[in-house]
């Protein structure tokens, strides 16, 4: 199977050096000096595992002519711009790892929504100033059909990441979860940011997990609008946004106790970037999710005002 990766951080990375070491006929797409130092030193993983491979790296997209399954892990703001350098691309399966649920949505408007997979990662790593990734978290690569379903190619690739190390599994209700995870996380994302607090801490505070809560019972109306079923995975989510708000307050906090014990550093991702005066992915996550209220008529003032001061200071990041 020939899979090309578009992107080097450390989600492209974890997936192409497992690819790559494994023998598979892997490619990544990379660009800058990430682009430079994976030819010079290939990809090093720590962390969970420990090794350094090769790997076949190209900075001119126009070089990859064809792929059995394209892997786009690049930032949701440069997804239009990475999208046209490849849009030249024969695929026959095409898939997005990023953050939120638009990705699919742009992937269909380049290849056609035939060629679009369902999937999400859960997966923890970080590039280190040195260049190693450091991998941290291979909770699973879930991978289904769009809207829902199982098929032959879904089950190929599973099996395929499961052989090189990366734990995957094939679901059939692949949009479910990939909006679970998404309410999940944007519900996170926007204290996070406005407090820069760990994510343990934002869950204990009464007062924030209240904002939390009020986040969770808007994003679940645009669900619901858009008749798409919340699930409990790796969060509540199905079950919290059940509660009346009153009675979510709580089980946040309970949550929050669980974090301090388990992974008492957890910062979400986006609070890395903005501690590192890096651009925040705002437009296609929560900005998404306050368009979508609009279009459908939902009223979502808590996640409004977190979207306008979000936006605000993401102006001043590079």
């Amino acid at each position: 199977m020939k899979i090309a990766i578009l992107g080097a951080g450390a989600l492209g990375t974890v997936l192409g050096a497992h690819l790559a070491r494994a023998g598979e006929d892997v490619t990544l797409i990379a660009r800058g000096q990430r682009a430079v130092y994976l030819q010079e030193h290939g990809a090093t993983i720590t962390g969970l595992v420990d090794f350094t491979v090769p790997v076949h790296v190209v900075t001119d997209p126009q070089q990859v002519h064809e792929a059995n399954v394209l892997i786009v892990t690049v930032k949701t703001y440069d997804m239009e711009a990475a999208l046209q350098s490849i849009k030249h691309l024969h695929v026959e399966s095409v898939l997005s790892l990023q953050n939120g649920v638009l990705k699919n949505e742009q992937l269909a408007q380049t290849f056609g929504w035939d060629k679009v997979l369902g999937a999400m990662a859960m997966f923890g790593g970080e590039v280190l100033p040195t260049g190693t990734v450091r991998f941290t978290g291979n909770q699973g690569f879930y991978l289904g059909e769009l809207p829902e379903g199982t098929s032959v190619r879904v089950q190929t690739l599973g099996d395929l990441c499961n052989r090189v190390g990366i734990v995957a599994h094939v679901t059939p209700s692949i949009q479910s979860l990939e909006w679970s995870k998404y309410v999940w996380w944007l519900c996170g994302m926007a204290p996070a940011v406005l407090t820069r607090l760990e994510g343990y801490k934002l869950l204990q505070d009464a007062h924030i997990a209240s904002i939390m809560a009020a986040m969770i019972r808007e994003m679940a109306q645009i669900a619901a609008k858009r008749g798409i079923l919340l699930e409990d995975m790796a969060s509540p989510i199905k079950t919290l946004s059940q509660l009346s708000f009153d009675d979510m307050v709580m089980p946040l906090q309970h949550l929050g106790d669980q974090m301090a014990l388990r992974a008492p550093t957890f910062k979400i991702s986006p609070l890395h970037d903005l501690e590192r005066g890096r651009r925040m992915e705002v437009e296609e996550t929560i900005g998404y999710a306050v368009r979508q209220s609009a279009t459908l008529g939902i009223a979502t003032p808590t996640m409004d005002i977190c979207y306008k001061l979000i936006a605000g200071l993401n102006h001043y990041l590079q």
